[in-house]
């Protein structure tokens, strides 16, 4: 078997192209696997998981049924 497979889609197990960056949080400089755009913010590697479990939505009802969120007509 030639290199990994996720899914569907092959790996092409070749070293991925880095950029460097400034983290928009802490101001390190960091390298990412995409060429930032500018206006987009971009994380380093502490500071992206902050942010991904900070923006994790919650699916858990507060307060019971029949909350503002409601769709019902």
């Amino acid at each position: 078997m030639e290199g990994r497979r996720f899914g569907n889609r092959p790996s092409f197990g070749g070293p991925r192209e880095m950029h460097k960056a400034t983290c928009s949080d802490c101001g390190q400089e960091t390298e990412v696997p995409f060429k930032p755009i500018e206006g987009r913010p971009v994380y380093c590697r502490d500071c992206y998981q902050k942010h991904k479990t900070d923006s994790r939505p919650s699916f858990r009802r507060e307060g019971g049924a029949g909350g503002s969120d409601s769709q019902d007509e």
